[in-house]
Protein backbone atom coordinates (compact mmCIF):
# COMPACT_ATOMS: atom_id res chain seq x y z
CA UNK A 1 0.00 0.00 0.00
CA UNK A 2 1.40 3.44 -0.97
CA UNK A 3 2.07 6.14 1.56
CA UNK A 4 -0.34 9.10 1.44
CA UNK A 5 1.72 12.28 1.16
CA UNK A 6 1.15 14.70 4.01
CA UNK A 7 2.55 17.77 5.71
CA UNK A 8 3.48 19.47 2.45
CA UNK A 9 3.74 22.64 4.54
CA UNK A 10 7.05 21.23 5.75
CA UNK A 11 8.05 18.62 3.20
CA UNK A 12 7.40 20.24 -0.20
CA UNK A 13 10.57 20.35 -2.26
CA UNK A 14 9.32 22.84 -4.86
CA UNK A 15 7.72 26.25 -4.48
CA UNK A 16 5.63 25.58 -7.61
CA UNK A 17 2.68 23.34 -8.39
CA UNK A 18 -0.37 21.94 -6.68
CA UNK A 19 -0.19 20.03 -3.41
CA UNK A 20 -2.50 17.03 -3.35
CA UNK A 21 -3.11 16.18 0.28
CA UNK A 22 -6.33 15.18 2.02
CA UNK A 23 -7.88 18.28 3.57
CA UNK A 24 -8.43 16.54 6.90
CA UNK A 25 -4.76 15.82 7.65
CA UNK A 26 -1.43 17.54 7.70
CA UNK A 27 -0.21 20.89 8.93
CA UNK A 28 -2.35 23.75 7.65
CA UNK A 29 -0.66 26.32 5.49
CA UNK A 30 -2.16 28.62 2.88
CA UNK A 31 -3.09 26.39 -0.09
CA UNK A 32 -0.70 23.75 1.30
CA UNK A 33 2.27 25.95 0.42
CA UNK A 34 5.58 25.42 2.19
CA UNK A 35 6.00 27.22 5.53
CA UNK A 36 9.31 29.06 5.40
CA UNK A 37 10.97 32.37 6.23
CA UNK A 38 13.44 31.87 3.38
CA UNK A 39 12.41 34.32 0.66
CA UNK A 40 14.99 33.17 -1.90
CA UNK A 41 13.27 32.86 -5.28
CA UNK A 42 9.84 33.65 -3.81
CA UNK A 43 7.29 35.62 -5.83
CA UNK A 44 4.49 35.77 -3.25
CA UNK A 45 4.77 35.44 0.53
CA UNK A 46 1.42 34.83 2.20
CA UNK A 47 1.47 36.23 5.72
CA UNK A 48 -1.07 36.73 8.45
CA UNK A 49 -1.71 39.64 10.78
CA UNK A 50 -3.93 38.28 13.57
CA UNK A 51 -5.45 41.43 15.06
CA UNK A 52 -8.89 42.51 16.26
CA UNK A 53 -8.31 45.40 18.65
CA UNK A 54 -9.81 47.88 16.18
CA UNK A 55 -13.06 45.92 15.90
CA UNK A 56 -16.14 46.92 17.86
CA UNK A 57 -18.52 44.22 19.10
CA UNK A 58 -17.05 41.62 16.71
CA UNK A 59 -13.98 40.14 18.37
CA UNK A 60 -12.45 37.14 16.73
CA UNK A 61 -10.93 38.66 13.59
CA UNK A 62 -7.56 37.72 15.07
CA UNK A 63 -8.40 34.15 14.08
CA UNK A 64 -8.82 35.20 10.44
CA UNK A 65 -5.40 34.08 9.19
CA UNK A 66 -5.85 30.66 10.79
CA UNK A 67 -9.36 30.31 9.36
CA UNK A 68 -8.27 31.33 5.85
CA UNK A 69 -5.47 28.76 5.93
CA UNK A 70 -7.89 26.08 7.07
CA UNK A 71 -10.48 26.96 4.42
CA UNK A 72 -7.83 27.10 1.68
CA UNK A 73 -6.91 23.45 2.35
CA UNK A 74 -10.29 22.53 0.84
CA UNK A 75 -9.34 24.05 -2.54
CA UNK A 76 -5.61 23.29 -2.70
CA UNK A 77 -6.06 20.13 -4.78
CA UNK A 78 -6.57 21.76 -8.18
CA UNK A 79 -6.32 24.91 -10.26
CA UNK A 80 -8.76 27.75 -9.53
CA UNK A 81 -12.15 27.21 -11.11
CA UNK A 82 -12.62 29.20 -14.31
CA UNK A 83 -9.00 30.36 -14.45
CA UNK A 84 -7.32 29.65 -17.81
CA UNK A 85 -4.01 28.87 -16.05
CA UNK A 86 -2.78 27.71 -12.67
CA UNK A 87 -1.08 30.61 -10.84
CA UNK A 88 0.76 28.13 -8.60
CA UNK A 89 2.56 26.77 -11.66
CA UNK A 90 3.77 30.29 -12.60
CA UNK A 91 4.44 31.85 -9.19
CA UNK A 92 6.65 30.65 -6.34
CA UNK A 93 4.26 31.00 -3.38
CA UNK A 94 5.08 30.29 0.25
CA UNK A 95 3.34 30.66 3.59
CA UNK A 96 5.55 33.05 5.54
CA UNK A 97 3.63 32.59 8.78
CA UNK A 98 2.19 35.37 10.91
CA UNK A 99 3.53 38.71 12.04
CA UNK A 100 4.02 38.72 15.81
CA UNK A 101 4.20 41.45 18.43
CA UNK A 102 3.47 41.77 22.14
CA UNK A 103 -0.34 41.79 22.27
CA UNK A 104 -0.10 43.48 25.67
CA UNK A 105 1.46 46.47 23.91
CA UNK A 106 -0.91 47.26 21.02
CA UNK A 107 0.93 50.50 20.29
CA UNK A 108 3.84 48.42 18.97
CA UNK A 109 1.67 46.67 16.38
CA UNK A 110 1.95 49.23 13.53
CA UNK A 111 5.75 49.29 13.63
CA UNK A 112 5.92 45.48 13.87
CA UNK A 113 3.65 45.00 10.84
CA UNK A 114 5.45 47.67 8.83
CA UNK A 115 8.83 46.03 9.54
CA UNK A 116 7.41 42.57 8.75
CA UNK A 117 6.06 43.66 5.36
CA UNK A 118 9.19 45.73 4.60
CA UNK A 119 11.30 42.59 5.03
CA UNK A 120 9.19 40.70 2.49
CA UNK A 121 9.38 43.58 0.01
CA UNK A 122 13.14 44.03 0.49
CA UNK A 123 13.65 40.39 -0.51
CA UNK A 124 11.86 41.02 -3.81
CA UNK A 125 8.67 39.14 -2.93
CA UNK A 126 5.12 40.47 -2.92
CA UNK A 127 3.16 40.12 0.31
CA UNK A 128 -0.32 38.65 0.23
CA UNK A 129 -1.61 39.55 3.67
CA UNK A 130 -4.51 37.89 5.44
CA UNK A 131 -5.90 39.41 8.61
CA UNK A 132 -7.34 40.48 11.20
CA UNK A 133 -9.29 43.70 11.25
CA UNK A 134 -9.13 46.65 8.87
CA UNK A 135 -6.46 48.51 10.83
CA UNK A 136 -3.73 46.17 9.54
CA UNK A 137 -3.89 47.99 6.19
CA UNK A 138 -2.32 51.21 7.50
CA UNK A 139 1.14 49.80 8.39
CA UNK A 140 1.07 47.59 5.27
CA UNK A 141 0.51 50.65 3.07
CA UNK A 142 3.27 52.53 4.91
CA UNK A 143 5.71 49.71 4.12
CA UNK A 144 4.56 49.60 0.49
CA UNK A 145 4.98 53.37 0.14
CA UNK A 146 8.46 53.25 1.68
CA UNK A 147 9.45 50.55 -0.81
CA UNK A 148 7.66 51.68 -3.99
CA UNK A 149 7.19 55.42 -3.45
CA UNK A 150 3.85 57.26 -3.35
CA UNK A 151 0.85 55.03 -3.95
Amino acid sequence: MGRIPSDHAFTAESLYGIRREPAYLGALSFLRRRYTRDLTGVDVAVTGVPLDIATTNRPGARFGPRAVREASSQIAWGPPYGCPFDPLERLAVIDYGDCAWDLGRPGEMPAAVEEHIAGILAAGASPLTIGGDHFILWPILRAMRAHHGPL
